[in-house]
């Protein structure tokens, strides 16, 4: 259903909370925010007394197939997780990517991401590429489906990928392509994703660059989640992972770094000189044992920083709104300030931070703002007395709020999300797509 008014609610506008308010959507966009009454209602009503509505979130990093892989690896450091998580990729079929490419998509619409960015493994199989496409577009959520490309093997993953996930770097782009003529004119774009700088020799960095700039795409690329990529790259090569990929031309606007937890300064600045983007997974660094990111230092060097929720086999959730809370804590904790990255920041953060890079539309405060798309959600908070009273609704978000109080949730003006359950894909149906998923194994 595609709405035309959401009427009488408290709209966040970036800078405060406006009691009373109609929104008014129409081709996918807000066309007016206006008093409560002030304008006539079009279309589809949907009533937003007691409730606060935001802008939807962005998920800059995420592994769909991963909501199979719940409680995979636990207790286990980055490396040895990688190669159990890498057994389950091997066994990826078809009907599998798409059951938990689906579930993972409305897990994550239901609490409030409205666009994700989906870095996909290389996997041999571009079916399984076209299972998660399809899971994507039944969703109804905006996305990035970033393709997995590699071209340099190795069984252990410290110096290359699993060749039995490979394909040859030529046939992967060729299949990107074909990726593009299946999302033209659906919500979902497509970029192209890379494990890490060990995967990629430099003649296939220049490769994968030249065919992303030549279309207009961004990149994906594991970085510096812990010190393997640095003391790798120092024994292969001499340098360190920054210098190896800055020496390669790998380093431009369209290329979003993700984790970062091991960025020193001269990779801050090494990344800020080149417009590079990083993605903030905090929830999947504090599981895996792999650190804190330096997120306030490297705002302060210049770098645009998304909030990424990463793949449910590191996170175990897709709740992006857990991912918020704990991003501010963890940050708090590490450099024992309580009051470093309050909603405002954080939420600037989630909703547009690393916005550019992707390619998608840009948001700089977090408002709800005429000419945007409606990618809207609608929070309420009596949903759970936990959440009560409201005194600010900034704190409550960032402190309280979850996947239970997001009430709905609009992508480009179509209602996704209703009373907390997805409306075009059943939860039922979800739920006995993951059972068969994990059944498969046995």
């Amino acid at each position: 259903m595609t709405l035309g008014t959401i009427t009488n609610v408290t709209v966040h506008t970036g800078s405060r909370w406006l009691p009373g308010m109609d929104v008014h959507i129409a081709d996918g966009r807000v066309t007016a925010v206006s008093a409560h009454g002030e304008l006539p209602f079009s279309g589809e009503v949907l009533d937003g007394n007691g409730g606060h509505l935001t802008p939807g979130l962005v998920n800059t990093h995420t592994h769909l197939f991963q909501a199979g892989l719940r409680g995979i690896g636990e207790g286990l450091g980055l490396l040895a997780w990688l190669s159990a998580v890498g057994e389950e990729a091997v066994l990826l079929t078809p009907e599998r990517a798409y059951a938990a490419a689906a579930a993972a998509a409305a897990e994550a619409l239901r609490s409030g991401t409205t666009t994700l960015v989906e870095h996909m493994w290389p996997h041999p199989s571009p079916e399984v590429h076209d299972a998660v496409l399809r899971a994507l577009k039944d969703s109804g959520v905006r996305a990035v489906l970033c393709r997995g490309v590699a071209d340099r093997a190795d069984r252990s993953r410290k110096w290359g990928f699993d060749p039995r996930l490979m394909q040859p770097l030529k046939e992967a782009l060729a299949h990107t392509d074909e990726l593009i003529a299946q999302a033209r004119g659906s919500r979902v774009d497509v970029g192209v994703a890379v494990p890490n700088p060990r995967c990629l020799t430099p003649e296939g960095m220049g490769a994968v660059r030249t065919y992303a700039e030549e279309r207009g795409l961004p990149v994906s690329l594991h970085l510096l989640e812990t010190t393997t990529d640095d003391t790798m790259c120092r024994d292969r090569t001499g340098v360190g992972a920054v210098e190896y990929l800055e020496r390669a031309g790998f380093l431009w606007e369209r290329l979003l770094a993700v984790h970062c937890v091991e960025l020193d300064a001269e990779g801050r600045a090494t990344l800020a000189r080149h417009g590079v983007g990083v993605s903030y997974n905090p929830l999947s660094n504090m599981r895996l044992g792999s650190g804190i990111a330096p997120v306030p230092e490297m705002l302060e060097a210049g770098l645009s920083v998304g909030l990424g929720v990463d793949g449910a086999a590191s996170n175990d959730t897709q709740d992006i709104l857990e991912a918020l809370r704990i991003g501010a804590y963890l940050q708090r904790a590490a450099h024992r300030k309580a009051d470093l990255f309050g909603f405002p920041e954080m939420f600037a953060m989630a909703v547009g931070g690393a916005n550019r890079v992707l390619g998608i539309e840009e948001n700089e405060d977090g408002g709800v703002r005429v000419g945007m798309r409606a990618d809207l959600v609608l929070h309420r908070f009596d949903r759970d007395y936990a959440c009560l009273p409201v005194r600010d609704p900034g704190a409550t978000l960032l402190t309280c709020a979850g996947s239970r109080t997001v009430a709905s949730v609009l992508v480009g003006g179509e209602l996704l999300v209703r009373d907390g359950e997805h409306v075009r894909l059943s939860s039922r149906e979800l739920a006995a797509g993951l059972a068969r998923w994990s059944s498969c194994g046995d």
